[in-house]
């Protein structure tokens, strides 16, 4: 018997994206059990409980990533000991896992340590959680860029001019050298992607210091007496 589960964000979109992927991986929509929140170590779980509770010796587990089913190292150590000692299977990333085959065993006895793609799953989790919530109450979704697009081109510009060196930039717009790299890799990224933009931008500027030169020339050969 396959058992669904999943932690969602509080936006119905993730919850209903969750759902159909479990759907797709054959769990019955009956059999499947939804926590709303990604964040906090002691929110309650009362649909895990319950998915937990309807498992029996043999039956699977199934849940689309490792980061949607547990909320810590500890946690997820904790669930996948007691899924072992019941015979339980574990389907994560598509793949079944039985513990009593080899690699099934193997993968079991990785879970209770810490690994990066575990760690960085649960952060991503958690921005999404707090992005939804500020996105909910009317606030920004994500952090705010300190440069908008203008100022990121402008720094670029002086950048390649070669004009003030990287600290010197850095203080002038108020950014830490690894953010000021950032910002440059993105322009430079824009500008990659869109050549021709940067192209128009380029002869836009040139024209309008021709049209500057060629007024101020124009006003330098007057002829004196002559009134506009």
């Amino acid at each position: 018997m396959l058992i669904g589960y999943a932690r969602c964000s509080s936006s119905s979109r993730d919850e209903r994206d969750q759902r159909d992927q479990l759907r797709v991986l054959g769990v019955d929509n009956d059999s499947i059990h939804v926590d709303h929140g990604l964040t906090g170590t002691d929110r309650p779980r009362p649909a895990l409980t319950a998915a937990l509770s309807a498992l029996s010796a043999r039956d699977t587990l199934v849940v689309t990533s490792l980061d949607r089913l547990a909320r810590s190292v500890a946690d997820l150590s904790a669930i996948a000991t007691d899924l072992q000692a019941r015979d339980v299977l574990l389907m994560f990333d598509g793949t079944v896992n039985d513990p009593h085959e080899p690699i099934g065993a193997t993968v079991f006895a990785m879970l209770s340590t810490t690994f990066p793609e575990f760690e960085s799953g649960l952060i991503r989790l958690r921005t999404m959680e707090g992005n939804a919530r500020r996105k909910a109450a009317g606030g920004f979704a994500g952090r705010k860029p300190l440069l908008d697009p203008v100022q990121q081109s402008k720094l670029f510009e002086e950048h390649q001019r070669g004009e003030h060196s990287v600290a010197e930039l850095a203080k002038r717009y108020n950014l830490s050298q690894a953010g000021l790299y950032k910002y440059l890799a993105r322009e430079k990224a824009r500008r990659n992607a869109s050549p021709s933009l940067s192209t128009t931008e380029r002869r836009q500027q040139q024209g309008h210091s021709g049209t500057s030169q060629r007024g101020a020339v124009s006003r330098q050969h007057v002829p004196a007496g002559t009134h506009a």
